[in-house]
C-alpha cells in the first residue's frame, strides 16, 4: 500500500513541550508518521494522549519543540513566510471538536463560512461568494434560510455541520478532523461520518481523523495510530489492528467498546493496561519495529520478537 502511494503529509521526531509556572509537561515525544494522499488516518488514545495536540501542531496552533512537520516535501513547521503560511491555512483545514466553542457567537452563519473567503479573497464577485457559500451549506445539508441566523439558534450537530461547511468552502486538500462527532447525538454522528466520507469520494480529500471511539474509527478510516501518554504504540491497516492487536495498551481500548447485547457486555471483562507491570524497560531500550503486515508495535527487542511470533502464528 505504501509504495504505490504519495505522502502529502510527514511528521518527522515531533516534540512539543508545554511549559507553566516554570515547569515543563512532554505533551508529545518523538512522533513519527506519514498521511498518504486520499487516505483517512486515524489518531486514537484516550483523553490527554496527545490526540489534539498534534492536530493543532500540524495547523500550526501549538508551535513545535523539536522534529519538523512536511506538507508536499516542504517543511510547513517553525518560521514561514506570509505567502507560504497563507498557502498552508488554505489548503490544511481544521474541524474542531467543540462546534459551539469554534463558532463566533456574535456572526451570522453567512459570515462565518464566508470568512475563509474574505481572509484569502476567494471568489470573483459577490455572486460568486454567495455561490460558493450556497454550495457548502447545500453539501452539508443545511437551508439557505439558515445563513441569516445565529449559532445559538442551532443544535449541536447542525452547529458541527457549519463548522465542516466553513472548512470545505476553502477547498482545502487535507482536513484535520478534531473528535467532529463525540458532542453529537448518535443518531446524528452516522450522518456527518457518511458526510466527511462524501466530501472524500467526491473531491479527493484527505483526512486525519482523531477519535477516541475504536468503533466510529473502524466505520471511516484506513489506518489507525494508537497513541498513549504523547508516545506511539502501534500502526496498521484498520482491519489488521483490529484482528490482530498487539501492544496491550490496544487490546485495552478494543476491550473498552461496548458491545450492544446487554447479557453479552454484563460478563465480559475489560482488560486494564497497566506499563508499570506489563514492561521492563531498564535493561533494554524500547522503540517503534515493524513486525511486518505494515503493523508497527512499539516495544523492547525481546517484547518485538514475541509480537512477530505471535503475529505470524
Amino acid at each position: 500500500m505504501e509504495e504505490n502511494k504519495k505522502v502529502l503529509l510527514s511528521v518527522e521526531n515531533l516534540d512539543v513541550v508545554f511549559k507553566q509556572n516554570g515547569n515543563e509537561f512532554k505533551a508529545i515525544d518523538n512522533v513519527s508518521f506519514n498521511v498518504y494522499e486520499g487516505e483517512t488516518l486515524a489518531l486514537v488514545g484516550e483523553s490527554g494522549s496527545g490526540k489534539t495536540t498534534i492536530g493543532r501542531a500540524i495547523v500550526r496552533i501549538n508551535p513545535c519543540t523539536n522534529g519538523a512537520i512536511y506538507y508536499r516535501g516542504e517543511k510547513i513547521s517553525g518560521k514561514l513566510s506570509h505567502e507560504k503560511d497563507r498557502e498552508v491555512v488554505r489548503k490544511i483545514q481544521m474541524i474542531f471538536q467543540d462546534p459551539a466553542a469554534s463558532l463566533n457567537e456574535r456572526a451570522t452563519i453567512e459570515y462565518i463560512i464566508s470568512e475563509g473567503l474574505y481572509n484569502f479573497h476567494l471568489y470573483e464577485n459577490e455572486e460568486d461568494r454567495m455561490a460558493k457559500i450556497n454550495r457548502a451549506i447545500d453539501d452539508v445539508g443545511l437551508l439557505p434560510e439558515h445563513l441569516t441566523r445565529y449559532p445559538h439558534e442551532f443544535s449541536g450537530g447542525q452547529r458541527q455541520r457549519v463548522g465542516i461547511a466553513r472548512s470545505i468552502v476553502m477547498e482545502p486538500e487535507f482536513i484535520i478532523a478534531d473528535e467532529p462527532i463525540s458532542a453529537l447525538d448518535v443518531s446524528i454522528r452516522a450522518q456527518v461520518l457518511n458526510l466527511l466520507k462524501k466530501f472524500q469520494r467526491e473531491r479527493g480529500l484527505t483526512y486525519l481523523f482523531i477519535a477516541h471511539d475504536l468503533s466510529v474509527v473502524r466505520f471511516i478510516s484506513d489506518r489507525i495510530i494508537v497513541l498513549y501518554k504523547g508516545r506511539i504504540m502501534e500502526v496498521a491497516e484498520t482491519e489488521e489492528l483490529f484482528h490482530h492487536p498487539m501492544h496491550p495498551y490496544t487490546r485495552s481500548l478494543l476491550s473498552a467498546i461496548p458491545i450492544p447485547d446487554p447479557l453479552i457486555e454484563k460478563k465480559k471483562k475489560t482488560f486494564v493496561y497497566d506499563p508499570e507491570k506489563m514492561h521492563d524497560y531498564s535493561k533494554e531500550e524500547p522503540a517503534l519495529a515493524d513486525i511486518g503486515h505494515g503493523h508497527l508495535v512499539f516495544g523492547s527487542p525481546s517484547e518485538i520478537e514475541k509480537y512477530k511470533a505471535k503475529r505470524e502464528r
